[in-house]
């Protein structure tokens, strides 16, 4: 059997043991209902805000892509993408970049201008092997879906927290719980940014699939992909300011 192929097995396996434990794991974030006028799931981090839905990015980020080609995320400017925090042993992104982003590309990757984006939080260990092993495993075509690896591990969080402001990443101690899910927490939700570089909204899709977003909200998995799908095909339509 072919290495490429043992990836895909393995990623295709953690995939299907994954869905079947969703309900039994500690999720990643908290989940928690709140009424504004509409239903509306709200996630939250202890001692992180929730984020304004717009805003500019301040800041640009150098990192490698599966490839080993070095690049930033400004030279995406007058694209619209789709970005996601991720680590390659990740159980939990295995399941999310299977299902969730899988799809939205599937839906959009014969536009030009539609770009996926995950960036590793763990750069120390993901190196770019293991990020073109990941990328193969998913069908990932290099040159509109980049798994990055931006290098510092301190530097790459900082940026993910304070300037794209993703909830808090934090790195779990116990062995046994690292063994389940992973070394680090971190957000699962998915923020698109318009062609002039500005994030203009955040779905946390995952957590709306699982049992519990499920139980205060049924239908709110359907409604926040299609709300997140219109965005997309919205902001593709239109033309860049710069």
């Amino acid at each position: 059997m072919s290495k490429k192929t043992t990836i895909a097995l393995f990623y295709i396996g953690v995939a299907v043991v994954c869905a079947a434990i969703l309900a039994v794991v500690n999720f990643l974030i908290v989940p928690n209902l709140k009424a504004k006028g509409q239903d509306a799931l709200m996630f939250e981090n202890v001692g992180h805000e929730t984020e304004e839905t717009w805003f500019p990015i301040g800041k640009d980020l150098a990192a490698t892509t599966q490839t080993g080609e070095a690049v930033k995320l400004s030279d995406l400017r007058g694209k619209v993408w789709v970005v996601a925090e991720f680590f390659a042993i990740c159980p939990h992104c295995a399941v999310r970049n299977g299902a969730e982003l899988r799809t939205i590309y599937d839906e959009f990757k014969d536009h030009p201008d539609f770009q996926m984006v995950c960036i590793s939080v763990d750069p120390e260990t993901d190196d770019s092997e293991k990020l073109n092993d990941y990328a193969t495993a998913l069908s990932a075509d290099s040159e509109d879906w980049w798994f990055l690896n931006a290098g510092d591990e301190k530097t790459t969080h900082e940026y993910l927290e304070g300037t794209l402001k993703f909830f808090g990443i934090r790195e779990r101690s116990d062995p046994e719980e690292i063994e389940a899910n992973g070394r680090f927490q971190h957000d699962m939700g998915l923020i698109v940014v318009d062609r002039d570089f500005n994030v203009i909204g955040k779905w946390p899709l995952a957590d709306a699939r699982s049992e519990q977003g499920r139980e205060l909200n049924p239908k709110l998995y359907e409604t926040l992909k299609a709300e997140m799908f219109e965005k997309i095909r919205a902001e593709l339509a239109k033309t860049s300011d710069l």
